[in-house]
């Protein structure tokens, strides 16, 4: 029999009658029973646990906090920084950079044909939302240069 367990939630689907949750940190999928009132996007600190007898399904036990965090695109001009990183990075590489104060910063080298489309990705993706989630972030902004995007993790 499995227990309770406690994390930090992403709603990744919810209609009327229930919704899927994926914890930020392992990835493991809990399909909730019920929808006790989530909407897809919502950041979640919850205990779950699983519906006897079958263990399939979860209920939400409580919630410590619910969010949404936002990711958008700005557009505001890369950083300094994020320039001086670009500048090294070939299309299809990352590198991570922490921020000064709280998060961090992605620079990602893409071709200059494919910035938009990039940052369409970024903003489409559930795993963007899940990492802020995981380090404690309250917003993600995406800003673009000629040939590279940035995913700013803010507090």
């Amino acid at each position: 029999m499995t227990d309770e367990k406690t994390a930090t939630f992403l709603v990744t689907s919810a209609d009327d009658e229930s919704a899927v949750l994926s914890d930020v940190t392992d990835a493991q999928v809990h399909t909730l029973s019920e929808n006790p009132g989530l909407a897809e996007g919502d950041v979640l600190e919850a205990t779950v646990a699983p519906d006897p007898p079958v263990n399939v399904t979860y209920s939400v036990v409580d919630v410590v906090e619910r969010k949404q965090i936002p990711v958008e695109a700005s557009d505001e001009t890369p950083t300094p920084q994020s320039k001086e990183i670009a500048a090294d990075l070939a299309p299809g590489d990352l590198e991570t950079t922490e921020r000064a104060g709280v998060g961090e910063v992605h620079v990602l080298g893409v071709p200059e044909d494919g910035v938009e489309e990039t940052v369409e990705d970024v903003l489409a993706d559930d795993q963007t939302i899940a990492r802020a989630a995981r380090i404690g972030i309250e917003r993600v902004e995406v800003r673009s240069g000629e040939d590279f995007v940035t995913v700013r993790y803010l507090p």
